[in-house]
């Protein structure tokens, strides 16, 4: 018995212990910034400049976040043309894992991301309609909001490649504003369209602004940190 109650003392002697610590243990931070959905486009529908012009917008905007000293990549795969190769999204955004400014997950890492592995597929990665904010921490316009901005440039495939057809997908590699052409574009809101994702639901009906709003878009990126 004595034992026992030894033992008992001494258990509870280190569960307030524990307790003690944590308490005087500050708040853990959230992680910085590494994932955000840009509040605004270039401007030019899908003319950003190509892959150096989107990430300067990218990086432009990371500047007001948590996330400011890191590099960013817009989440964008270009087509082969003019004897350069095609160009992977994602192969251009890091290992991960990607935090939205509220530091929430929103993938561990690639392979979680694409749904590379049949587990990770089955389960989907964390990007949906509360977790893709703004740089801002804001939520961004989906379907059913006025006006539907859910449309988001990728020009990939879901498994995050360039598209090897010849057909236009990238509206000239994201230097095009014509009203002819097509973007590829995801739905941050898994919702429309008869495809659901989140990086390549349809094409646009064109490459300027207002072709892009048409569609139910407004020229908004994927951004990720690559650090």
């Amino acid at each position: 018995m004595r034992l026992n109650r030894i033992a008992a003392g001494a258990c509870l002697l280190l569960s307030s212990m524990a307790l003690a610590q944590q308490a005087a243990d500050p708040a853990k931070p959230p992680p910085p910034t590494s994932f955000f959905v840009t509040s605004v486009g270039v401007g030019k529908g899908a003319d950003l400049g190509g892959l150096v012009g989107a990430d300067a917008h990218c990086q432009k905007l990371a500047t007001t976040t948590s996330g400011a000293s890191k590099t960013w990549r817009a989440y964008l795969s270009t087509q082969a043309a003019n004897g350069q190769p095609a160009v992977n999204a994602r192969d251009r955004i890091g290992e991960g894992p990607w935090y939205n400014v509220r530091g929430q997950e929103v993938a561990k890492d690639v392979a979680h991301l694409h749904g590379d592995i049949l587990n990770d597929a089955r389960l989907g990665n964390n990007l949906s309609r509360r977790t893709a904010l703004t740089e801002k921490g804001e939520f961004v316009k989906g379907a059913g909001d006025t006006p539907n901005e859910h449309d988001i440039l990728t020009g990939s495939l879901p498994d995050g490649r360039a598209f090897a057809e010849t057909g236009d997908k990238t509206c000239n590699n994201y230097t095009s504003s014509a009203a002819e052409g097509s973007v590829q574009v995801g739905h941050f809101d898994r919702t429309g369209g008869g495809n659901t994702s989140w990086n390549s639901a349809h094409g646009s009906r064109g490459c300027g602004q207002a072709n892009l709003v048409r569609t139910g878009g407004a020229g908004l990126l994927y951004c990720f940190a690559v650090n």
